[in-house]
């Protein structure tokens, strides 16, 4: 595979990263999950992204054995800031837990340093500072080369942007927001404000978690197990509509309808890689043999009738929302204010 910058930080990474959500999770044989790391890098998939609350840790010490020999091949990535326990101090981007999360991520990793550490969520109860002075320190040890965050709205990376400027902290050079034919919504401004600020973006769910397999269709029993992650996103029925649209245009253009989601997602401009999530090792070779697609611009044009540039379909179940969003407190004033007025 041809690689790509990384934003501005100077690694080159392959358009695909290897997401590892599923290792010790989805997939429990371990043994088949080492296996599938290492039949990506041995295809030229030289970017692996994991995190510490996959598999409760599995999947880092996972990726650690398999990359065992290979280090110095890989561009690791990992993630902190999910609850690692019922301690409410285990989780979040304090100084006080970032600076034993990634302790704890290069013991399971079993590494001295990772090349991109990220901040999985957004924390809206921690200070950009308090956040980016943690992880600064951390870069400065040795322990993390690069910086990045996950799902952070437009307005939330600049800020962190010109919190890093005016206190002379290490800024965020990634970010990882979802990203598919059917959520394009980061198109309207996170995918512009990455470009400006030089950002490298790494995008998760680019098959929009199954859907754009076609496995999952108008009608078609659903896995329940996968329906554990994302009931409403597999049975929303504007994606559906969207999928039995979709399949024929791919049909079309020869293309497997996953081999067309992960070229439309590799080809906007602002995307440095787009992550694949594989459970098993044949969903992991059909992904691969895809690798070398191209979308011509007819296409794309295609595509765009069927779902509008800047669009989210709908919601996506596992995506961070902003506490406006979902708590009522926060986006109404108290009754008797209310009456008041």
């Amino acid at each position: 595979m041809r690689t790509r910058e990384l934003g501005r930080t100077g690694i080159r990474v392959s358009p695909y990263c290897l997401g590892t959500m599923m290792f010790g999770a989805g997939n429990t044989d371990l043994d088949e999950c080492e296996g599938m790391v290492r039949h990506a890098l041995d295809a030229g998939i030289n970017f692996i992204d994991t995190a510490d609350v996959y598999g409760g840790g599995e999947s880092e010490r996972v990726v650690g054995r398999a990359i065992r020999g290979r280090r110095d091949d890989v561009v690791l990535a990992t993630k902190g800031n999910g609850p690692m326990g019922d301690d409410p101090n285990r989780r979040g981007s304090s100084r006080r837990w970032i600076i034993t999360a990634v302790e704890d991520s290069l013991r399971r990793l079993a590494v001295d340093h990772v090349d991109l550490y990220q901040v999985h969520h957004p924390d809206p109860s921690t200070d950009d500072e308090e956040t980016l002075s943690a992880l600064t320190d951390l870069v400065r040890a040795g322990k993390v080369r690069a910086i990045g965050t996950s799902s952070l709205p437009a307005s939330r990376i600049v800020e962190a942007q010109w919190t890093a400027e005016r206190r002379g902290l290490h800024r965020y050079r990634t970010e990882q927001p979802p990203y598919s034919i059917l959520d394009r919504g980061v198109e309207r401004e996170v995918l512009p404000t990455c470009r400006r600020y030089g950002l490298g973006v790494l995008v998760w769910s680019p098959l929009a978690s199954g859907l754009l397999t076609g496995r999952y269709r108008r009608g078609t029993p659903m896995n329940p197990g996968r329906m554990r992650w994302v009931p409403r996103h597999l049975t929303d029925e504007r994606k559906l509509d969207a999928v039995e649209r979709l399949i024929p245009l791919a049909r079309e253009a020869g293309l497997p309808l996953a081999h067309l989601a992960m070229a439309f997602a590799t080809a906007h401009p602002a995307v440095t890689s787009a992550i694949i999530g594989p459970r098993t090792p044949e969903q992991l070779a059909d992904l691969i043999a895809g690798a070398g697609a191209v979308l011509d611009d007819d296409l794309l044009d295609k595509i765009d009738g069927i779902v509008p540039p800047g669009v989210d379909l709908g919601p996506i179940d596992v995506a961070f929302s902003p506490p406006e969003v979902t708590v009522p407190a926060l986006r109404r004033r108290p009754l008797d204010e209310r009456a008041a007025a």
